[in-house]
């Protein structure tokens, strides 16, 4: 059985991959008390040393404000040791699997999608820190898989807690009668996080680059949360009352960064549409 390592094994994407693939690999969770990202010279000589087959990095400081707070703290985390790690698979010989992320491209101003060959162009720190490694990989790695995900969604299971996606925020807006506000101008891929569970096997055996891992969407997220709110039942009424439109946020420059997943479609991955992912996404949890 294929030996997996797999850092922030605590984390949604993580978990979810972990229990819906227990029985086809061996997970070897990496800890935060295990390795200390912060300082990359160490994380090098931890997977270095690990018995392993492949390296699955999740782990990442995604906080926005923390990573524009703290630029220097969160490039050793986000940047340095994720290449550090890189540098100790090449050294070794294991297999580096990297999440990446669409927030390279949050900076273009022209309309997505975009390819994996387009130029990484992102505004925000976390975002120019993923692209560097992405760069990294590519000019330097001979056996790897970087992944580029949209925002994700899904809802709970046990010891499965996602994070806040469109589906989860729309729901609790609607569970407790709060008044939420979702962008206009903003349009980006949004995807049910089980897509990922379902083909990590084939993932994991892709040929050696990048891939954007991500389900169509035409809609801007406002009118992706009143499609959401209309699937849970949400009336008419209580949509225009709590599914409100904010028109300030970006309003200087629209937001468009979907993904291109055509390359991980002809790979053979299976990747829907928005709207479709909704469906299976409630259906699943008997919605």
């Amino acid at each position: 059985m294929q030996r997996i390592a797999i850092t922030g094994a605590t984390g949604y994407l993580a978990s979810l991959v972990r229990l819906y693939n227990q029985d086809r690999f061996s997970f070897i969770p990496v800890s935060r008390g295990q390795v200390d990202y912060t300082h990359p010279d160490e994380v090098e000589h931890f997977f270095a040393q690990l018995n392993c087959d492949l390296v699955f990095h999740t782990a990442a400081n995604a906080t926005t404000a923390a990573c524009e707070s703290d630029p220097a703290g969160t490039d050793l985390v986000n940047r340095d040791s994720a290449i550090a790690i890189a540098r100790a698979c090449a050294s070794t010989g294991k297999r580096m699997m990297f999440i990446s992320t669409e927030q390279v491209f949050n900076g273009k101003d022209v309309p997505g999608p975009f390819g994996e060959d387009d130029e990484p162009c992102s505004v925000t720190r976390y975002g120019r820190q993923k692209a560097a490694v992405d760069a990294w990989m590519r000019d330097n790695l001979e056996d790897y898989v970087t992944i580029r995900l949209s925002w994700m969604f899904g809802l709970p299971l046990p010891r499965v807690k996602p994070s806040p996606g469109i589906v989860g925020n729309v729901l609790q807006a609607l569970r407790t009668a709060t008044p939420t506000h979702f962008t206009c101008n903003e349009r980006r891929c949004m995807t049910y996080a089980q897509h990922l569970a379902d083909e990590f096997g084939r993932i994991c055996n892709l040929p050696s680059g990048l891939y954007h891992v991500a389900s169509d969407n035409d809609l801007t997220t406002y009118e992706a949360a009143r499609l959401v709110a209309r699937r849970f039942g949400a009336s008419e009424r209580e949509v225009s009352q709590l599914i409100l439109p904010d028109t300030e946020r970006y309003a200087d420059r629209f937001r468009d960064f979907r993904l291109d997943a055509g390359k991980a479609r002809a790979a053979g991955l299976e990747l829907g549409a928005f709207e479709s992912d909704v469906e299976r996404c409630l259906t699943d949890f008997g919605w």
